[in-house]
């Protein structure tokens, strides 16, 4: 797009050296007026700098969204009642973050006046579809300024001497060091990637982790706690009810301490490639074995093979960018209905790494039928004899297809 083209743009920013290397290049390059968003997502960091960085960069409108019950109600909950898991191991912190972010600069756009977003993904990452496919699902006429695959600047040494020639602070941390990974943050989990990740056969320093202790170092006494469903989301931890956002941040706290939710992936990226991953998801462990367990009380069996049929499209529809779509909202109303039965408590013991389930209960959605599941005398609640006529019909084309085998 040519200078003067875009007279107003929404810029996903965070202050940190891309992002505000790319508010510069936006009011140099495109001549055109920036307004910055900043998404409170639960990441655990100061967000007001960002505010002062802008604000030192000439920024007259500045949004800084705590988004955090919106991002566990509206987004992580949902996902967790498909019981939702990428490629066997993935989690979906990141992806399912996106949505939302693309979201509310799409409404900060209609808001400001402004006639385009700006997103710092990369062209070779999944990020950039996740924005872009929100973006023009919620305003099929925004345009769209993706810097990584306009500019030169493809490297960090490239970006820090643009930073320094524009007069662009970059902080280090506090305690002098910043961490070689890239790390991307929210409630539902920590990722790292990059740098000695790049190598598959790598094992990642002890030292990388921030979230959660090593199993081994873990506390030797396991930790045991209850979780209650209603509707198939978490409404409380040991008896004491909490909004979405609070459940998620104890659970990450619990799980890290007790060394819960670490993973050293391979994964399939939507635009072609394998990435090597590591990520931390203490509470999201958690919540997948706790959801699991009551489901298997509550469930009718059928429709609990459905979800997990269901369930590997769903999850490459989050992680490939697809929320805002007719199939993805088509999927979650087939889950949510699931989901009226799935209320009940769960008893999880929690040690070294491990999340085993000792206990569930449903007052009112159990299926469970001790008088027709015991081992004892059940007093005709289930004829034995009848299972004969189920095998031999089952059996039919087994022993006709046999009998052709000769």
């Amino acid at each position: 797009m040519a200078q003067g083209a875009i007279k107003k743009v929404v810029l996903a920013y965070s202050g940190g050296l891309d992002t505000s290397v790319i508010l510069k290049w936006l009011q140099e390059e495109y001549g055109c007026e920036v307004v910055t968003f900043t998404a409170d997502i639960g990441q655990g960091e100061e967000l007001e700098p960002a505010r002062a960085k802008a604000t030192a960069a000439g920024v007259k409108e500045i949004y800084i969204d705590d988004l955090r019950e919106e991002f566990v109600r509206d987004f992580v909950f949902p996902m967790f009642r498909a019981n939702t898991v990428y490629e066997g191991e993935y989690l979906l912190g990141t992806s399912i973050a996106r949505p939302l972010i693309a979201k509310r600069l799409i409404e900060i756009a209609a808001e400001t006046g402004a006639d385009a977003i700006a997103h710092g993904a990369t062209g070779k990452g999944n990020d950039q579809v996740r924005f872009e496919l929100t973006a023009y699902a919620l305003n099929p006429e925004i345009k769209i300024i993706a810097p990584w695959r306009e500019w030169d600047l493809l490297s960090r040494e490239k970006l820090m001497t643009y930073a320094e020639q524009h007069g662009i602070a970059v902080e280090m941390k506090r305690d002098g060091t910043k961490s070689p990974y890239s790390m991307d943050a929210n409630l539902l989990h920590i990722s790292y990637e990059g740098y000695d990740l790049e190598d598959p056969w790598v094992e990642p320093g002890s030292d990388m982790w921030r979230w959660s202790v090593a199993p081994e170092q873990a506390p030797d006494q396991p930790t045991t706690i209850e979780l209650t469903f209603a509707h198939g989301d978490l409404v409380a931890i040991d008896g004491q009810t909490m909004s979405p956002a609070a459940l998620l941040a104890e659970l990450n706290r619990i799980g890290g301490a007790n060394g819960i939710g670490r993973a050293d992936l391979v994964e399939n990226r939507y635009v072609g490639m394998k990435s090597r991953g590591c990520y931390e998801t203490p509470g999201g462990t958690i919540l997948l074995k706790a959801h699991r367990a009551i489901e298997s009380l509550t469930l009718d069996r059928e429709a609990a093979h459905l979800k997990d049929e269901l369930m590997p499209r769903y999850a490459s529809l989050v992680y490939n960018g697809y929320w805002f779509t007719p199939e993805r909202q088509m999927l979650q109303a087939a889950i949510d209905q699931t989901q009226q039965v799935v209320n009940g408590v769960v008893r999880l013991r929690l040690y070294k790494g491990n999340v085993m389930v000792v206990g569930r209960k449903s007052e009112t959605d159990s299926l469970f039928d001790a008088s027709i599941a015991t081992f004892e005398e059940d007093a005709g609640a289930y004829n034995q004899a009848d299972a004969t006529g189920f095998i031999r019909l089952n059996a039919l084309r087994l022993r006709v297809a046999g009998r052709k085998r000769g």
